[in-house]
């Protein structure tokens, strides 16, 4: 079998734990490069999966053309730049969750991946994700028949991530916790649902929990430690109602709150039965019939979702076939939060 020779752009912590292994374990791929600015931690983990080649710049490896396909896993605000690169390069991408920093960066890499006939696909990994593939079955089937409403909370208790770092200022990272956390919630939901057509949408962000950021006690900062000369100018919190053909769908989201409990699921409201999901875990199926209440809790072996993410996309590049997680199947969900984010700075509904 011919190996799709892949460059890694980017050896953070989602590289380390989940790109860069995947594409060791899959036999379709050979990684030839890992890409950072920071030489060092190319270097070791090339050492550590036997990859021939590193660089400190991306643009090392345009002009090479072994290398088929790249995955970016870079801060939000470089997306673009780099996919875009890549896709006028010859290269097919994967670039992770969120696609850019905004939806007129997004749609500048969806008309270059149309441009130059290349795969681009985005990391909406929960759409590899077992338990929401069993959902969306369910719901194809008319299981819970007219899903009318659906919820989803993305909440945890004063876990800022690397407060004044590159995830709390927006020229970096678009965003907070909507573009970081909301971006799988949402994704999620439109793909168990057939991705209904958007009608309005409503939203309000706040940013209350580190506005000074050296009185900010924290349980956990992850991409920590914090950085009090730095920026902190996105939202902790958002709360927002999405109206479609199909479902509402409403939301609320907090990288920190005064409520000391994680409250991480999706909850699918339909007339003959619902559906939780707890996020990354199990669900449950709720029902009635002849005067009688069910639960039921679904039980199944589970797939490695990133490596069905990451051999999904090896097979696109084989086929030149778009998988579900291609942008022009996941756009909808960059609209959908850059009109939560005009709505919330304009104090209105947004029409799409």
């Amino acid at each position: 079998m011919k190996k799709t020779k892949i460059a890694v752009i980017g050896c953070g912590t989602i590289a380390t734990s989940q790109h860069i292994p995947a594409y060791a374990r899959n036999e379709r791929a050979e990684i030839k490069y890992l890409v950072d600015i920071r030489q060092e931690q190319a270097v070791k983990l090339a050492e550590k999966y036997n990859v021939p080649h590193t660089a400190a710049d991306y643009k090392t490896i345009l002009d090479d053309p072994e290398v088929e396909a790249v995955s970016i896993c870079t801060p939000n605000g470089t997306h673009a730049e780099i996919a875009i690169a890549c896709l006028n390069a010859g290269k097919h991408v994967l670039c992770e969750k969120p696609a850019a920093i905004n939806i007129e960066e997004v749609r500048e890499m969806q008309a270059a991946a149309e441009r130059t006939g290349r795969m681009l696909n985005i990391g909406v990994v929960n759409r590899f994700n077992t338990a929401v593939n069993k959902i969306k079955e369910l719901i194809d089937a008319g299981e819970l028949g007219n899903v009318y409403h659906i919820y989803c909370s993305f909440r945890a208790h004063r876990s800022i991530p690397g407060l004044g770092g590159q995830f709390t200022t927006k020229a970096l990272s678009g965003g907070g916790v909507l573009i970081d956390w909301g971006v799988h919630f949402l994704d999620l939901i439109f793909y168990a649902t057939g991705q209904p057509k958007v009608r309005t949408v409503s939203g309000a962000i706040y940013n209350e929990m580190a506005k000074n950021m050296k009185d900010y006690a924290y349980v956990d900062m992850w991409a920590g430690p914090p950085n009090y000369e730095g920026t902190n100018d996105v939202e902790d919190f958002v709360t927002g109602l999405v109206r479609t053909e199909g479902p509402t769908i409403s939301l609320n989201g907090a990288w920190a709150q005064n409520i000391g409990e994680s409250a991480m699921f999706v909850e699918f409201l339909g007339d003959k039965a619902g559906i939780k999901l707890q996020y990354g875990g199990d669900f449950k199926i709720y029902s009635g019939k002849d005067g009688t209440l069910y639960e039921t809790s679904p039980s199944f072996a589970k797939q490695d979702m990133f490596y069905e993410e990451i051999d999904s996309f090896l097979e696109s590049i084989s086929t030149m076939t778009k998988n579900r997680a291609h942008i022009d199947n996941a756009l909808i969900t960059s609209e959908v939060m850059d009109a939560l984010y005009r709505s919330a700075a304009e104090g209105r509904e947004v029409q799409l």
